[in-house]
């Protein structure tokens, strides 16, 4: 197999604190933020993130990390509200980068 048949794209992410809808209730403050590259998240230091929104976060960073239609609202789509109805902070993700990454690098299940 080429070296480039089996590489593939990821879009780098940042996920910052953007908005605060109110008093926000987690301990987070607008300019917050988080990276992603690859499977890496990144927190700058010094600086924490609460668990619960980063768990209503996770599940679509999979998918904002891969190319998507232009029509698709994973494309177009940015901002995600705190999962706390109290809270009121919104997150924006946002597409930094692409990466080139190896299938034989990130698994060990062969391709067929």
């Amino acid at each position: 197999m080429s070296t480039t048949e089996d590489e593939f794209t990821l879009y780098d992410l940042r996920v910052e604190v953007v908005e605060g809808q109110g008093e926000m209730v987690c301990n987070h403050e607008i300019g917050d933020y988080f990276e992603l590259s690859g499977e890496n998240l990144r927190l700058p230091e010094g600086q924490t993130f609460p668990i619960y929104p980063l768990a209503a976060l996770l599940p679509l960073l999979p998918a904002k990390q891969r190319e998507t239609h232009p029509n698709d609202w994973m494309t177009t789509d940015t901002d995600v509200a705190c999962p706390d109805p109290l809270c009121g902070a919104v997150f924006r993700i946002t597409r930094t980068g692409r990466r080139t990454f190896r299938h034989g690098d990130v698994t060990r299940v062969p391709l067929p």
